[in-house]
């Protein structure tokens, strides 16, 4: 005699268990939802940064000091696209993203600019994989171009230091020796251990590294140049060669970490090399505001078109 269980199973009737499974597609509603959420989140936040800017800026005074010259303008636009421009170059190199991520990649700017530093990292990253076809995420290639960058201005900081050691060290700069040194250290201390723990820190393969590099050097070289030129047009009177020294010791107090007040030192330095203390402060305010004014006058359009058009973002 069967045992009672098997008997009862074999007089139950047999059950279609996949007639009991809904099977759905994904449902990519709510990704777009949340994508809608991030934009009116990053717009406001955009606003609220132009607002509270907007009380310190005295744009009729920019304007006063502004040269009449048309050159300004095409050096002034060439100097604040560089960035995004080299980075689309990295890009397209890397992913061959279309001609719409160089748009991407001016947001990224003027949310690192005006709310938080990498946030427009994270922004390009949600972008990228909305907007690219890739075989995989591209968080990894994201922090690599970022590392590279910063490595990259660690290097070209560390032999700017070394050239002009003496002359930032001078006494009528008020420039600790002493500081100088340590943001030495530090510099060489971050760049070395993203060099001994590469393989663990980067993703993308050695070609592509070198590739990202070379474009992050080319990008630095052309700032400073530019930067140059643009001080050349606002005060014509002062040879471009001088501008060109001055460019590339900006480049160097901006980039140490333990040097406190680097407008203000960069501005004495400025003084002692070139005597013209009026219009030396005269062109740094320019130079200031007319960048500030133009992450505002970017943040504003964007903020108003992304809250007209959240999900097309």
């Amino acid at each position: 005699m069967p045992e009672p269980s098997v008997a009862m199973a074999s007089e139950m009737p047999a059950v279609d268990v996949t007639s009991r499974i809904e099977l759905r597609p994904q449902d990519r509603n709510t990704h777009r939802g949340r994508n809608a959420i991030f934009s009116v989140l990053l717009s406001l936040g955009v606003i609220a940064a132009v607002v509270h800017e907007m009380g310190g800026l005295d744009v009729s005074r920019l304007l006063s000091m502004v040269p009449a010259s048309p050159a300004f303008w095409l050096v002034f636009a060439a100097a604040y696209l560089v960035a995004p421009a080299s980075e689309w170059l990295i890009f397209q190199r890397l992913w061959s993203i279309p001609a719409a991520g160089f748009v991407a990649l001016l947001r990224k700017k003027v949310y690192n600019e005006l709310l938080l530093g990498y946030l427009g990292e994270a922004y390009f990253y949600t972008w990228a994989r909305r907007r690219v076809s890739l075989d995989a995420a591209p968080f990894g290639a994201v922090k690599d171009v970022a590392i590279l960058s910063a490595i990259t201005g660690n290097a070209v900081t560390m032999v700017l230091l070394v050239v002009m050691l003496p002359i930032l060290g001078h006494t009528r700069l008020g420039i600790d020796t002493r500081t100088l040194a340590l943001s030495l250290g530090v510099i060489l201390a971050i760049s070395m251990a993203a060099m001994i723990f590469r393989r663990r820190v980067f993703t993308l393969a050695r070609a592509d590294l070198m590739m990202i590099t070379r474009m992050h050097l080319a990008r630095i070289i052309l700032s400073a140049v530019l930067s140059a030129v643009l001080w050349h047009l606002v005060l014509p009177a002062v040879p471009l060669s001088w501008w060109l020294y001055l460019s590339t010791l900006r480049l160097l107090v901006s980039r140490l970490p333990l040097m406190p007040n680097k407008d203000l030192l960069f501005a004495g330095i400025a003084v002692v090399v070139l005597g013209h203390e009026h219009d030396i402060a005269a062109l740094m305010t320019l130079m200031a505001g007319l960048i500030l004014a133009t992450h505002l006058l970017l943040g504003s359009v964007i903020a108003i078109n992304d809250l007209a058009n959240p999900e097309k973002r």
